[in-house]
């Protein structure tokens, strides 16, 4: 760190508990179980995609205590990138800070593009004027003007400081939830069994298991966010410490787990699955049929925007924390570690996630799905290289006990598991060409930010 960055502002230190579980299950669970429920349903059918979202949070759990160790002992924005710079060379380190930067940031036009098409089901004079296409999906002028709007909001909410950005999240989420309460309940006395037939979206044993696996696959993308705990672990409240991170990271697992599905049962319950995986908005869709009430519809639309901005919100404070946490190492350019001397927030980090979020929200949903898969195996190396940081001691000797070890070993292991899956050609859902076009162009980008002291001192090494 030089001593211009040791000398400037630090960040604001505000948060408890409640935010860090906010922060945490708020950046896991966006609009996906509304806008790509059809998706869910083909993947694995009612019960497969239910098993499968389950097995993912049980397989998470190792991983998350494993975080919830590192973070007690090194609390800093850099997430894993603090964590393997202890251990591992600069280059490893830049690669997985620069995919996790990935993981979160890819988000953020995602949910541009997604405001858009949620609001165009209310007040369909959204998609009245078409600006162009990319990649044969159109791109509508007042659902690309919604979006950036929105873009510039979460950027200024997040600019004026952490504070802001943190109530914004505690709301969202709680919405969410009282939402998620309502219709699950609904659902229950108005659904029949027969609607979940078959239980799974493919036939026999190895169906079962084949469907449960593509949903394994996208687990690592929608699932992503009790990590960022670790990101915002600067900004934790004076007393606030060590094992108190620990409740938070589980209980955004366990939360994220069971909410997927409850959504991957509770709305083929009320409606039969294999037409709603036919229909765009499904969850919605079935609860209004089922009730015969557009009111129904709106009020779960009303918890999808709330789920939509509250993960929006905490990926881009995600994000710019990584920036923030590279760039004061040297890692990328100095400059985007600057903190704003009176709201004591990244503010050119948060500048260049508002800058990449517009450009993705110009591209439209063609370029962004390829760069949303590629962040489900771009969040796995985070967690990988986070378990083998514990394993080779940064935490030190005294904190690293064979049991604590023996589960960074099985996280470790899950997140190798998760990564194989999108890399080995043979297995059903890897990555394509696309996608690997994407990730060269993401690392292109990256090494042109990385300040060029830092290839020559790698270069010189021993």
């Amino acid at each position: 760190m030089s001593a211009a960055t040791a000398d400037a502002p630090k960040l604001d230190r505000r948060l408890g508990g409640i935010t860090y579980f906010t922060l945490g299950f708020g950046t896991m669970v966006g609009a996906g179980w509304l806008v790509v429920l059809d998706d869910f349903l083909r993947r694995g059918g009612p019960l497969g995609g239910a098993l499968g979202f389950l097995l993912g949070a049980l397989l998470l759990l190792p991983i998350g205590l494993t975080y919830a160790r590192l973070v007690g002992a090194i609390p800093d924005a850099g997430g894993e990138v603090a964590f393997a710079e202890r251990v591992f060379p600069s280059s490893l380190v830049f690669v997985t800070g620069w995919f996790v930067i990935l993981a979160y940031l890819v988000v953020c036009p995602w949910e541009a593009v997604a405001v858009g098409k949620l609001l165009a089901r209310v007040v369909p004079a959204l998609d009245g004027v078409k600006l162009y296409e990319v990649g044969g999906q159109p791109v509508y002028l007042l659902r690309l003007v919604t979006g950036l709007l929105m873009t510039a909001g979460i950027g200024l909410l997040n600019f004026r400081g952490i504070r802001f950005s943190a109530a914004f999240q505690n709301v969202c989420t709680f919405g969410l939830l009282a939402v998620f309460a309502v219709f699950s309940l609904m659902g229950l006395f108005r659904g029949e069994a027969s609607n979940l037939l078959p239980l799974f979206a493919r036939p026999g044993a190895v169906g079962a298991f084949v469907s449960v696996l593509l949903i394994l696959q996208v687990v690592p993308y929608y699932m992503t966010g009790f990590e960022s705990v670790s990101k915002s672990s600067e900004e934790a409240r004076p007393g606030f410490a060590g094992s108190a991170f620990r409740r938070p990271i589980l209980a955004a697992i366990a939360a994220g787990g069971v909410f997927y599905a409850t959504v991957l049962l509770v709305a083929p319950f009320v409606h039969p699955w294999e037409e709603l995986a036919r229909i765009p908005f499904g969850t919605a869709v079935a609860f209004e049929r089922a009730f015969a009430s557009r009111a129904i519809g709106d009020l779960i639309l009303l918890g999808a925007v709330l789920s939509l901005f509250k993960v929006w919100n905490g990926c881009f404070v995600a994000g710019t924390r990584t920036v923030y946490g590279m760039a004061k190492r040297g890692l990328l350019r100095p400059g985007l570690a600057e903190v704003h001397p009176a709201f004591l927030t990244p503010q050119a980090a948060i500048a260049f996630a508002s800058a990449l979020t517009v450009l993705g929200a110009l591209l439209g949903d063609a370029a962004l799905v390829p760069m949303s898969e590629v962040g489900a195996l771009a969040i796995a190396l985070g967690w990988l290289v986070a378990c083998l940081s514990f394993l080779r001691g940064v935490c030190g000797k005294e904190a690293t006990t064979s049991r604590a070890r023996m589960v960074a070993g099985l996280g470790a292991l899950v997140a190798s598991f998760l990564i194989l899956m999108k890399v080995l050609p043979f297995v059903p859902g890897h990555m394509s060409r696309t996608q690997v076009v994407c990730l060269v162009g993401w690392m292109m980008l990256g090494l042109a930010l990385r300040p060029r002291r830092a290839f020559i001192r790698e270069g010189s090494a021993p």
